[in-house]
């Protein structure tokens, strides 16, 4: 049975269309943070990894991972999650607090679809793209390390023969707090 493989949580950002770091948000009795640990640690995902950023996320059942240049957008997260992971990990789950339709069935289907070509990325569809929650193997590391700006990994997705994971419900994220309001509970 191999190892489960390490999360990271992309949680760093400062939520200004939200009015405050979007983690915080509570939702159902727990913060989005929160029910993002959650939901890896039941797909079966360890270590779980949060990038956080200057603010305290309150009790949490991750290793926290400070990311000081949150202000430069997804990809200042993007690398200090995977500077975090473990020297051994094969590949990553990449995820961010902002879908709530994320639940750990779809994660467990994400993860089981990764191993069958572990050395492919495995993203999720949506919207007539690939995104997040999304699984990359080692070797593209240093293509993540290499990001910059407010971009996520999609260019990475888009270039490599990436599986894919249909899940329509990935375009539905929580961005102003309209959207939160408006979410069905």
């Amino acid at each position: 049975m191999k190892p489960p493989l390490p999360a990271v949580i992309l949680a760093a950002g400062a939520g200004i269309r939200m009015g405050g770091p979007k983690a915080l948000l509570a939702l159902d009795g727990e913060t989005l943070l929160q029910r993002a640990v959650r939901v890896v640690r039941a797909a079966g995902c360890d270590p779980v990894l949060a990038v956080v950023g200057d603010w305290d996320p309150g009790p949490l059942d991750a290793v926290r991972v400070p990311n000081p240049d949150a202000a430069e957008g997804m990809a200042s997260s993007i690398r200090a999650g995977v500077r975090a992971l473990p020297a051994d990990a094969p590949a990553a789950l990449f995820l961010t607090v902002d879908q709530p339709a994320v639940d750990a069935p779809l994660l467990r289907r994400l993860l089981a679809l990764a191993a069958l070509a572990p050395e492919h990325p495995t993203a999720c569809a949506y919207g007539d793209t690939l995104g997040i929650p999304a699984v990359l193997p080692r070797r593209l590391f240093p293509d993540l390390l290499a990001l910059v700006g407010d971009r996520g990994a999609k260019g990475i997705l888009l270039r490599e023969t990436t599986a894919t994971l249909p899940f329509p419900a990935g375009e539905d994220d929580l961005d102003t707090p309209g959207d939160l309001a408006n979410h069905p509970r």
